[in-house]
């Protein structure tokens, strides 16, 4: 016989185990996307320093050369002129591989073949799930654009 009829017993139960398997699925999920969104506004953010930088890099170029690109160079292409110089270090700003993954880099300015070019744009991907480009351009603008800027457009709209 037993001694202890009210003797309760220990533990929980499957039903309880499920539900608090299913909170804590639900909690993680939450944070991952929350997670995903700080990474992509942190790659955005070196995006756009990266360009600043490149700015001031190329205005040290144009200081130094008097122009951005010499004449007759391809007016739409990062790898001419200005953007391959790795006496100032704007190599390093038009290089992929120190951006993050995914981020493409679209270069224009207005040399011709018969002037040298005075006005510069670089548009760069952004990651966030709105997407965009990050412009830059020598007038000092700095904007998101929703498409990248097309053939020969030197000014950021």
């Amino acid at each position: 016989m037993n001694n202890f009829p009210n003797r309760r017993q220990f533990g929980f139960t499957l039903i309880e185990l499920l539900v608090i398997v299913a909170i804590i699925g639900i909690l993680s999920s939450v944070i991952i996307i929350f997670l995903n969104i700080a990474r992509n506004k942190g790659d955005d953010a070196k995006v756009k320093t990266q360009l600043s930088s490149a700015r001031a890099t190329a205005e040290i170029y144009y200081d130094t050369n008097k122009h951005y690109s010499p004449v007759g160079t391809i007016a739409d292409s990062c790898s001419v002129g200005m953007f391959t110089n790795t006496t100032s270090g704007m190599s390093a700003y038009m290089n992929t591989a120190n951006y993050p993954a995914g981020t493409t880099i679209t270069c224009h300015h207005n040399a011709t073949a018969g002037a040298s070019a005075s006005a510069y744009s670089i548009d760069a991907k952004l990651s966030t799930t709105d997407g965009g480009y990050w412009c830059i351009d020598n007038t000092g603008v700095s904007k998101r654009n929703t498409t990248v800027q097309g053939a020969g457009d030197v000014t950021c709209k």
